[in-house]
């Protein structure tokens, strides 16, 4: 799969988990996973925080609170008891707020993640960039 070629499997993956299609975004995810690298990968992980970004502004508006994105947790320690969804919020925040270092860490860390972390956390991240899109289309 070439670039141009998962470039297109994102956006179709991210338009099946959009429409609630998840089975179908679920093949799409695990047919890219499995024909890239770990740099082809983190690339997939910045085309969705990338599209999540636009969907912040969309539903947030142009200009984020205190001029960054910031994570409030509402239960405390939730995030840590799943991590999985921790990294999805922290990666498309940082992300959101032009930190590719702490993308690129945060990347790295599911990577090397014990388990399924790492399968894990991606689809984590597409779930909460796909639910931001259904946001941001009841928002319009």
């Amino acid at each position: 799969m070439n670039t141009d070629q998962t470039a297109e499997a994102v956006f179709e993956m991210l338009a099946h988990a959009g429409a609630g299609n998840t089975e179908q975004a679920g093949r799409l995810l695990e047919s890219i996973g499995t024909q890239s690298d770990d740099h082809r990968m983190y690339g997939v992980c910045c085309a969705l925080a990338g599209v999540g970004t636009q969907m912040l502004y969309k539903v947030f508006g142009e200009q984020p609170p205190e001029h960054m994105w910031a994570l409030e947790e509402l239960s405390p320690g939730a995030l840590a008891a799943d991590p999985a969804k921790g990294f999805a919020v922290r990666f498309l925040i940082a992300y959101a707020n032009g930190d590719r270092a702490t993308s690129l860490a945060l990347f790295q860390a599911a990577l090397h993640a014990d388990g399924d972390q790492y399968v894990d956390s991606v689809c984590a991240l597409l779930a909460q960039v796909a639910s931001l899109c259904r946001l941001a289309q009841q928002a319009a």
